[in-house]
Order: C-alpha cells, then sequence, then structure tokens
C-alpha cells in the first residue's frame, strides 16, 4: 500500500509548505456545511416558527451568494491574508450576535444572518486557487484536487454528526458559536501561514496593470471556463431532484426512520469510488476524461429507478454515486487550468456557485414534480438531465481543450 492513494493523500499533505494552508483550511471549511442547519435549530430553540427560521437560513444562503464572487475578487487582488483575516473576524463575531443578541421577529436577526453569509471565509475558492499555484507536479495536483473532491463528501457526511457532538454539550447557540469560533480559527490560520515564494495572489496593482478581469461576471467572460460552468450547474440539478426523491421513496415505503442511512449510502459511495477508482491517475488528459466521467455519473444517476424498496435505493445510490468525487475533482481540474490565473480565486467562487444553483434548480424542480410524477417520475428526471449534461461535456470537449493552459503556466 505504499503506492496507494491514502499514502499519496498523506505525503502531499505532510509535505513542508503544503501542510499548513492544507489543514487550516481543512478547520476553516467546518462550519460552512452546518451553519445552516444550526441557524435553523438556534430559532427554533428561542421560541422562533419554522418560517423564521427557514428566512435566516435563507438569508444567510443569499448573503453567501452574493458575497463570494466580490469577496474572492478582494482575494486575487489584494491577497489572501487581509481578506481572510478579516473575515475570520467577521464571520465567528456575526453569528454571535445573531445568536446570543437578536431573537425571532426583529429586524437584527436578518441582517445579522445576511451579515454572516456575506462574511464567510473565503476558504475554499483560496485553497483551490492555491493548489494551482504552489509548485506541484502534474500528478500531484490531480491528487490535490481528488483530495478537495473527498473531502467534500467527508464534511458533506461529517458536519451533521459534528453539529450533533456539539449540541450534547449544550444548546444549539453554543454549538454554532462553537462551530464559527473554529472556522474563524482555521480562517486567520490560513491567512498567516507562509507560503512558498511566487504562489501569493496578485496585488491589485498588478491585475490591473495585466488587464485582469474586472467586469462583474469576471472569469466567465472567458468561453471555455463559461461553459465548464453551464456543465457543472446542469450536472448539479440531478443531485437536488434526487434531494426530494430519496425521501419520498423512502416514506412511501413505510420506512421514515431509515432516511438518513439511505442518504449516507449515498455520500459514503462517492468517498469510497474516489479512494477506489482514483487509485491511479489515468494518462487521458482531463478535458477528454471529464465527459466520461460525466457519462458514468449520468449512468449511476439512473440505477435508482431500479430500485424496489429503501435497500435496494441505499444499494443503487452507493454504486450509483462512485463517480461523483471523481467528476469533481476533474471539475476542479479544468478550473484550474481554463480560468485566467489571476482571478483563479473568483473563478473557483463562480464554480461553486454553479454547482448550488443547479442543486438549488433540482430541489425546487423536485419538489413540483413530487406530486404528479412520484418518486420514480422524479428519479426518470435526473437521469434525463443528467445524460443532458453529459452530452453537454461531449459537445463543449474541444473547448475546454483549447482553453486549457499546462500545469506549468498554472503554475507561473
Amino acid at each position: 500500500m505504499t503506492d496507494g492513494l491514502p499514502h499519496r493523500f498523506l505525503d502531499l499533505l505532510t509535505r513542508r509548505h503544503v501542510a499548513g494552508p492544507a489543514w487550516w483550511s481543512v478547520v476553516s471549511r467546518l462550519p460552512v456545511y452546518l451553519a445552516s442547519l444550526a441557524l435553523i435549530l438556534v430559532v427554533r430553540e428561542q421560541g422562533g416558527s419554522y418560517a423564521q427560521a427557514g428566512l435566516a437560513a435563507a438569508l444567510y444562503t443569499g448573503g453567501m451568494a452574493l458575497g463570494s464572487p466580490l469577496v474572492a475578487r478582494r482575494v486575487d487582488r489584494k491577497g489572501r491574508r487581509p481578506v481572510l483575516l478579516a473575515t475570520g473576524i467577521c464571520y465567528p463575531a456575526a453569528l454571535a450576535l445573531f445568536t446570543w443578541a437578536t431573537e425571532p421577529g426583529g429586524w437584527a436577526q436578518p441582517a445579522t444572518a445576511v451579515l454572516a453569509g456575506l462574511s464567510l471565509p473565503p476558504a475554499n475558492a483560496c485553497m483551490r486557487s492555491l493548489w494551482a499555484r504552489l509548485p506541484l507536479s502534474d500528478d500531484d495536483r490531480e491528487i490535490a484536487y481528488l483530495w478537495e473532491a473527498l473531502l467534500t463528501e467527508v464534511l458533506v457526511i461529517g458536519a451533521p454528526l459534528m453539529l450533533a457532538a456539539l449540541m450534547l454539550a449544550g444548546s444549539a447557540g453554543i454549538a454554532l458559536t462553537t462551530a464559527a469560533a473554529i472556522g474563524g480559527a482555521g480562517a486567520l490560520g490560513l491567512a498567516c501561514t507562509r507560503l512558498p515564494a511566487g504562489t501569493e495572489e496578485a496585488t491589485e496593482k498588478s491585475a490591473k496593470a495585466e488587464g485582469g478581469p474586472g467586469r462583474l461576471t469576471g472569469p466567465l467572460r472567458s468561453p471555455a471556463m463559461l461553459a465548464l460552468t453551464c456543465v457543472m450547474a446542469v450536472c448539479a440539478v440531478p443531485v437536488g431532484l434526487m434531494t426530494l426523491a430519496i425521501p419520498a421513496f423512502v416514506d412511501a415505503h413505510g420506512a421514515h426512520a431509515g432516511t438518513g442511512v439511505v442518504y449516507a449510502c449515498w455520500g459514503v459511495g462517492s468517498a469510497v469510488g474516489a479512494l477506489w477508482l482514483g487509485r491511479s491517475q489515468s494518462q487521458v488528459a482531463v478535458h477528454r476524461r471529464f465527459p466520461r466521467l460525466v457519462l458514468a455519473y449520468a449512468t449511476g444517476t439512473g440505477l435508482p429507478l431500479l430500485a424496489t424498496s429503501p435497500l435496494t435505493l441505499a444499494v443503487a445510490l452507493a454504486v450509483g454515486s462512485a463517480p461523483i468525487a471523481l467528476v469533481s475533482a476533474s471539475e476542479m481540474t479544468l478550473v484550474s487550468t481554463v480560468a485566467d490565473s489571476r482571478s483563479l480565486t473568483e473563478a473557483f467562487t463562480w464554480a461553486m456557485l454553479a454547482t448550488v444553483a443547479g442543486d438549488a434548480l433540482g430541489q425546487q424542480a423536485g419538489g413540483l414534480l413530487m406530486e404528479p410524477a412520484g418518486p420514480h417520475g422524479v428519479f426518470a428526471a435526473a437521469f434525463a438531465v443528467a445524460l443532458a449534461g453529459a452530452g453537454l461535456a461531449f459537445a463543449c470537449r474541444g473547448l475546454l481543450g483549447r482553453g486549457a493552459r499546462t500545469p506549468e503556466e498554472c503554475a507561473t
């Protein structure tokens, strides 16, 4: 196992100049995947209604969606340190105010929810852009993005467990405040970590002098980057559709208590797929490999159509989700090669927003389709959209190849 994937992860993440930012970024991202749920629990704990709790969570997410591209652009122009220092202090402070200084029904609670979303430290985008700039070999960079994809799956699975563990020691308010403080500390640690010369982001002066992207859409002015984000958005729609179809299917079979276990199989299958299928890196260029992975993902999305019980659905999700993390890793690699090197942080932010938007659209569509079509109808819609995403990925293959830069250019 000396050349296995876990060993390669460990080798990469323990290197000098890599271990610091990599592990601090993990700490800073811990609250990202539990904050929305924790906000809802805090409002309910304070006596607020589900409508007020949903509004707070929606405003938090909306603030995050509106602010993240602007915050990321600031990182590209001013460097990571001042932005991470500011957000690392403001974010936990805003959530602490939300928890301990506001109450449902007042104007302050929605305002602080928006402020918290706006001030979320851009650790995800910062670290992903750093992987493109750190002096790494081609294989190491691919391993880094596979680690990022696997980490996302682990955090999605583990964040609710972390929230539950924090709540055992106290209230939802204490849990949210503690998680926010941990995330803020991680952002401060990431800001203060020393990096090798040449990996720091461009200053505002140099970015403007070189003609760096400055319009509202920034990196999306690149046709290759725009095509990639469109593919990512389409491929995220089935995830949103299935998010609604899975609990409906389980409920229809009278096994409501097993919904969490079935969901867990979905995430575990993706994580195991990354470890098993990602053992050796393909020699095929990433812009050619990407459409094939998306097609494999689409095929896996069709497996729930064969499910006849919660158990068979769990198996279908575990098997069908195997390519998901590999698709995500390829997407990150492509972003690092097709985006303007002066706006990598913002490019990764737009890519993440495309995924969030597609997921949200899928959830909305799933809710509308559920009553007339039922769970299997929604699964069928997810399969059809995933196939459309695969077709779009194949259609954009040449554009992604032409827009790509070499790894040496990315590092420069």
